[in-house]
């Protein structure tokens, strides 16, 4: 199992890395850490292993050195970027993984805002791409005439995902206005000519931009929607399977079938799970900007949602959404009164040791958070995700069997995630 070191009080980068045997600076590129290396109290610390190097000799085989090592052929391909068709040569230096994905093979999907530089984006693919089976660009926005609001400078995205083994997915909305809009999915929903508009739009663009699949993130969607939201689904699959791309559907983290609420009840799990090829629960926003302090995506909260999902979804059909942020909010908290902010796990950090505040860890949630007062003695408190956190969600992956995870949103930087997420998974690749 990956080592999460938690920092005591008065420990040094220097110190830790001598308890580990290894060097420090390794401990600080897998962690994010900035010179001077400051720590505080409670920090997680992901200690990446040491990988180690064999001169292939005459006569050995990949298998052979598997065998050696005990870890998995495919791991080997997968850390040395060793193609099936090649051949491996005496004098050849390989990497051996110190640790070969442990919890198995699962699919990995990222969610990407593209409304900054291309260039910027192009270096966040770039930077994760190895990690990822699925880009889903969000997003395309539907219009009550059936149309679709395109997203700006996609074809160089879309290009640059298929060119690093990424598959990239279309992700509709009914997103206007800043907000999620039910009138809009209800125009649509309820009238089949503006479906049959919209399918036939759907499909020009996924052929045009050479998409892999489509993913349908429609939220408050009305109850009395709910049966013509399936539908829609249905006619989407029906039109999709058949030219071979992927459905998928976001649904809102349900605890039970009956659960009220204008996000959850037009989301049928069960009917959903049927017609879709996976779904992507988004089990996060427990914490959220305008909401009071919480952890983002507690652990006992995913569970739930997980008890439920399972019953009615085959789990080789779900993916679990995973945050790659936290918030920050100003206290006390007060309904309406102003937005938290969000900021990475990295950031998160930083601004504890700025200000020299402890960090916590909530037993319950499995989240990391603490408290610091700002420049002007405003106090505040920051819930965020770590590598303690991230592990706990991992597990739970593995002890459900699910597909998957899927991220939101990607560009926030955490390092020990995408560590992690190697260090014990098998990533699958669809391209």
């Amino acid at each position: 199992m990956p080592i999460i070191h938690t920092v005591q009080p008065g420990e040094s980068l220097w110190e830790i890395s001598r308890e580990h045997n290894i060097p420090y600076v390794n401990i600080a590129q897998a962690n994010g850490l900035k010179p001077p290396y400051s720590l505080v109290p409670g920090q997680n610390l992901y200690i990446p292993s040491v990988q180690k190097r064999h001169i292939v000799r005459p006569g050995e085989s990949l298998w052979s050195i598997s065998q050696l090592y005990n870890v998995s052929i495919d791991s080997l391909m997968d850390v040395n970027k060793i193609d099936p068709s090649q051949i491996i040569y005496p004098g050849q230096v390989m990497i051996i993984p110190a640790e070969s994905n442990t919890f198995g093979t699962i699919e990995v999907n990222g969610y990407l805002e593209p409304y900054g530089p291309t260039g910027q984006e192009l270096k966040i693919i770039k930077d994760v791409d190895d990690y990822l089976t699925y880009l889903s660009l969000f997003s395309y926005r539907i219009q009550e005439d059936g149309t679709i609001i395109p997203l700006k400078n996609d074809q160089i995205l879309i290009n640059a995902a298929r060119n690093n083994g990424v598959a990239p997915l279309m992700v509709l909305t009914n997103f206007r206005g800043g907000t999620f809009d039910t009138e809009l999915a209800d125009a649509i929903l309820k009238n089949p000519q503006m479906q049959e508009t919209l399918i036939n739009n759907i499909l020009n663009t996924l052929k045009s931009k050479n998409f892999y699949g489509l993913n349908v993130d429609f939220e408050r969607v009305s109850p009395s929607s709910r049966d013509l939201y399936t539908e829609f689904l249905k006619k989407l699959r029906d039109r999709l399977k058949p030219l071979g791309y992927s459905l998928s559907v976001a649904l809102a983290p349900k605890l039970s079938a009956s659960q009220i609420g204008a996000w959850y009840e037009a989301h049928d799990y069960g009917a959903i799970g049927s017609i879709a090829d996976f779904v992507i629960l988004m089990t996060y926003e427990w914490g959220w900007s305008g909401g009071p302090p919480l952890a983002v995506a507690p652990i006992n909260q995913v569970r739930k949602v997980l008890n439920y999902a399972v019953t009615v979804i085959p789990r080789k059909k779900i993916m679990m959404g995973i945050p790659l942020y936290g918030y920050d909010w100003t206290l006390p908290y007060i309904p309406k009164g102003g937005f938290a902010k969000r900021l990475s796990p990295v950031q998160a950090v930083e601004r504890a040791v700025k200000f020299g505040s402890p960090i916590r860890f909530d037993g319950e949630s499995q989240s990391p958070y603490y408290y610091y007062f700002d420049e002007n003695r405003n106090r505040h408190v920051v819930w965020f995700e770590d590598a303690k956190s991230v592990l706990a969600k991992f597990k739970l992956v593995k002890d459900y069997g699910l597909r998957g995870v899927s991220y939101w949103v990607l560009g926030s930087d955490f390092p020990q995630n995408w560590l992690l997420l190697e260090d014990l998974f098998n990533i699958k690749k669809v391209l």
